[in-house]
């Protein structure tokens, strides 16, 4: 299937995207470890994806259910693949606890979860240190949790509490924690993609400029994002300015196939995302996201690169949500058969089951993870629920600036806390 063979691809030489499957001149150091790059140099090889949009959803559309050839994997040590099952599985079980706290009525408004698309998340993050950045969207729990922050503090800023990592103002689709380097989800899709483009350039301004990096090589941003948003304005304008100035970031699209309720397939005049990236002369990579090894594969070169100080990779990760757009959405426009053929290449049983097969890990081993995992989600919601909600002098912090402006009286006090405050108006 023409999808299934990208991941050997990796990065795919501007010159061969613009041309249409034509011979390429050889491609950069960033692809020279891979066979799809030696067949090219050799003349013998013109990529599928490159002379036929066929998207990975396309077999079931279709009703060409043919089998796969057995994909090639990357080396993973044993200790790598258990990080990666547990990071997995915290995702996952994560957004089934939210799903009941929502309809047991301990969140408010629009929740997105993000069951299904486990291997993108954790196989970009996983490889990142410390002070690189994640920006993320409004399906952004689980891009928090592999990043580090703590599960309790994102259970209880979608409780709304004092205790979350944004201290309850921020709920489902505003996450954010600066000790993590989370720079937030965003509720309106491309407006993340600006804040992404703007760190990658404080990072090179700061190995370049106040010699501040560490010896690893330049700080790295992930920027999260879906397929509904590259056609945004913000997406163009950005794969510009970042390859202008050869920032260390890297575009990871979240191609679930559906915006909301419109197909990807439908909506876009070329389905083939990656293709958007040569085009503005950046490394341009379509993977199987339903696959975290071959995800975390593609992000390791892409990653390395960025912090080489080579410039900006976009990364078209094909995946699947297994639930609805939102927890309000009753998931009526996608077809069963679908749903099902996606359900069936569930990235975590497929993980579990290579762990196995490959003597990486125990069947009890895994069982004790998923153990340890729904024993930190419990007591996540126990956190959550013990936590008190912000007070009513809490509502006007973080909103100005100015310390004496509109939210804070002559004596210093936030005007909020003046019991005419609410005078004339609902009870807050």
């Amino acid at each position: 299937m023409a999808a299934a063979s990208f991941t050997a691809a990796k990065f795919l030489a501007p010159v061969a995207a613009r041309s249409g499957g034509e011979r390429a001149p050889p491609l950069p150091a960033a692809a020279s470890s891979s066979s799809f790059a030696r067949a090219l140099r050799r003349g013998g090889a013109h990529h599928p994806r490159l002379r036929t949009a066929l998207a990975v959803s396309s077999d079931v559309l279709s009703g060409n259910k043919a089998a796969q050839a057995a994909p090639a994997y990357p080396d993973v040590t044993r200790e790598e693949a258990l990080e990666l099952y547990e990071d997995m599985v915290l995702g996952r079980v994560f957004e089934d606890m939210c799903a009941q706290m929502y309809y047991r009525g301990k969140m408010f408004g629009f929740v997105h979860l993000y069951n299904g698309q486990e291997a993108v998340s954790t196989g970009f993050i996983k490889l990142l240190n410390q002070a690189d950045c994640v920006v993320s969207t409004y399906r952004d729990h689980v891009h928090a949790v592999s990043k580090g922050v703590p599960a309790r503090s994102v259970m209880a800023e979608l409780f709304g509490k004092a205790t979350g990592c944004c201290r309850g103002q921020g709920g489902s689709m505003h996450m954010f924690s600066a000790p993590h380097n989370v720079l937030g989800g965003f509720a309106f899709i491309g407006e993340g993609i600006p804040v992404a483009t703007g760190a990658a350039f404080a990072a090179k301004y700061r190995h370049e400029v106040l010699k501040e990096s560490g010896p690893d090589g330049l700080d790295v941003t992930l920027a999260f994002f879906g397929d509904g948003t590259c056609n945004n304005g913000q997406f163009f304008e950005c794969l510009n300015m970042a390859q202008l100035w050869k920032l260390p970031i890297v575009f990871v699209v979240e191609n679930n196939l559906w915006a909301i309720g419109m197909s990807h397939l439908r909506a876009t005049s070329d389905p083939e995302i990656w293709k958007k990236g040569p085009a503005f002369g950046m490394p341009g990579v379509h993977v199987d996201g339903m696959d975290v090894l071959k995800v975390r594969e593609v992000a390791k070169e892409a990653i390395e690169r960025a912090r080489r100080g080579e410039g900006p990779t976009l990364v078209e990760c094909e995946t699947y949500r297994f639930r609805g757009h939102s927890l309000a959405d009753p998931d009526e426009l996608r077809k069963p058969d679908e749903k099902t053929h996606y359900a069936a290449r569930d990235p975590i049983t497929a993980l579990k089951k290579y762990i196995i097969e490959q003597n990486l890990g125990t069947e009890s081993e895994l069982k004790s993870i998923e153990k340890k995992i729904d024993d930190v989600v419990e007591e996540a919601v126990e956190f959550a629920d013990a936590s008190p909600h912000p007070p009513r002098s809490q509502l006007l912090e973080n909103v100005f600036a100015d310390p004496k402006g509109f939210g804070i009286g002559p004596d210093g006090k936030y005007r909020c806390e003046d019991p005419k405050f609410t005078q004339g108006t609902a009870q807050v």
